[in-house]
């Protein structure tokens, strides 16, 4: 590569960040810089190395936080200095969004450089909007326009003339102008009654569709303080919606779902919100580290042959528990003849993942459940090994003594303050995006009041959601009501609770 780095020019989609490419994932992974725009989901940037550099340089409301020609700029200094820099732009760098000016540049200095295509809002709005840009029985053509020419322009390149014959129509970024668009239209021949639809903040839970006609949409937008960015479609297909619209639909659409995982655990729990329409904002309470001496752990390790049980009450202890038997230099060979107990579906899945078969699960997925299943099994006089976090409750390792095991308790890991500042979530709830807060175990509960401090005040509205009796305990304990407790003590059954509750919220 020489002296000089590359510029990877990435679309990041619409706004949901599921809409990225695995191309433009992979970009980000081992980029040393991202330079990115304000329409580019800022939950993209959670798939860049820690390491990396992150520079916002967006523009909002027509401020902008750097010139284009400043951004050309950056780009070469950053790849002369040998860096991979990832560019990231909303939607697709080569529809309206000046990829190509960019690329021209760097063409021209002689740096490496690829574009990654994306996904664009002309497409994808509508699709979440519900309206299919061409219909067999509606329109057969379709036309892409900016509703945002280059001021510099002497006169307007827009063939209005010819954009009035065409089925379906989609302008990008006209919300300034969308009187003059919806005013030539019709004086170049397209009919005044011509549905049209407003859609803000496309794929995304803040969403919000307007419908009209070509003549009153404008009037409607300005009703409805109708602020960019926003797509603006015009066609007969727009009448498809009532019967399309299936993202606005969802149980947990535009509600803002806090969660207070870890973030290394939230992903699996952020996509099933999503799936549900939800606007996850991560704010996790705790994190999960090594314990501060692997001395108990390592000695039952070296003793595991003494044991005729493994129980596991967590997924994060099968992890830190196989890492150590791995860097011990011991392998699943060393648990032949020990039978395994999972707390969980969720514990037995991670179990599984690594090829070896779980014995039991019980009933009920908390301590107490566990203690039920051993009832039915002969474990007196046998050796449990027990790997956990560091603070737990004594419920399983009491409850098997009481069965007549010999239970010995290690720290496989432990929980502690994320570090989060409570501002980040005061935002949030003081725009009135917060609708639900989660708790997956009682140390993202206290984790949580510690960081909101004593006085936190829950604001009426948002409610309480969290998995099983234990948890829910903790939130009471800390002042605080339980709105939504589901019975399957599990992330898909917490998501499950979390739609069942606010589809009925909806019907009432």
């Amino acid at each position: 590569m020489g002296n000089s780095g590359k510029v990877y020019i990435i679309g990041a989609g619409p706004g949901d960040p599921g809409l990225i490419t695995i191309r433009g994932i992979n970009c980000l992974r081992y980029a040393d810089v991202v330079v990115y725009d304000h329409l580019a989901s800022e939950e993209l940037l959670r798939y860049a190395s820690p390491q990396a550099r992150l520079i916002y340089v967006g523009k909002k409301g027509g401020e902008h936080t750097l010139p284009q020609e400043e951004i050309n700029r950056l780009l070469l200094k950053k790849a002369r200095q040998g860096h991979v820099v990832a560019r990231l732009k909303g939607g697709d760098p080569f529809i309206f969004g000046r990829g190509g000016e960019e690329a021209e540049v760097l063409a021209y200095a002689g740096i490496p450089f690829e574009i990654v295509p994306g996904v664009t809002s002309g497409v994808s709005v509508p699709a979440y909007a519900g309206i299919p840009l061409t219909h067999r029985g509606y329109a057969s053509t379709v036309a892409f326009v900016t509703g945002h020419e280059d001021p510099a322009k002497e006169q307007s390149d827009v063939d209005w003339r010819n954009l009035a014959g065409i089925g379906t129509l989609v302008f990008l970024m006209g919300i300034k102008n969308l009187s003059k668009i919806t005013k030539s239209l019709i004086q170049h021949g397209k009919d005044a009654e011509t549905p049209s639809a407003l859609v803000r903040w496309g794929t995304t839970a803040d969403q919000a569709t307007i419908t009209g006609s070509l003549k009153d949409i404008a009037k409607k937008a300005q009703k409805n303080q109708f602020a960019p960015p926003a797509i603006l479609v015009v066609g007969q297909v727009v009448k498809l919606r009532e019967k399309l619209n299936w993202f606005e639909s969802k149980p947990l659409f535009g509600k803002g779902v806090v969660v207070t995982r870890p973030e290394a655990q939230a992903d699996g729990f952020a996509e099933l919100l999503r799936k549900e329409g939800a606007r996850v904002i991560y704010f996790p309470t705790i994190e999960i580290t090594p314990p501060a001496s692997w001395k108990t752990l390592d000695r039952a390790i070296k003793n595991l042959e003494s044991y005729a049980w493994l129980v596991f009450t967590s997924a994060n202890g099968v992890r830190f528990f196989f890492r150590r038997l791995k860097e011990q230099n011991r392998d699943l060979r060393d648990l032949k003849g020990i039978r395994i107990c999972a707390i969980g579906p969720a514990t037995a899945e991670t179990i599984g993942g690594m090829g070896i078969r779980v014995d039991l699960v019980p009933a009920s997925f908390i301590s107490e459940g566990v203690v039920e299943a051993f009832k039915n099994v002969d474990i007196k006089g046998c050796r449990v090994l027990l790997p956990r976090a560091s603070k737990a409750r004594d419920v399983i390792p009491e409850g098997l003594i009481q069965l007549g095991a010999k239970v010995d308790v290690v720290t496989a890991y432990r929980t502690r303050g994320s570090g989060r500042n409570k501002k980040e979530l005061e935002t949030f709830l003081k725009e009135g995006k917060v609708h639900v807060i989660t708790f997956t175990s009682p140390s993202t509960v206290a984790n949580f009041m510690e960081i909101m401090g004593k006085g936190f005040l829950l604001p009426e509205k948002v409610k309480i959601a969290c998995i099983g009796p234990v948890t829910a305990a903790a939130v009471h304990k800390a002042g605080l009501p339980v709105d939504i407790l589901q019975e399957n003590y599990t992330i898909p059954g917490l998501v499950d609770a979390l739609a069942g509750y606010f589809a009925q919220k909806a019907t009432s």
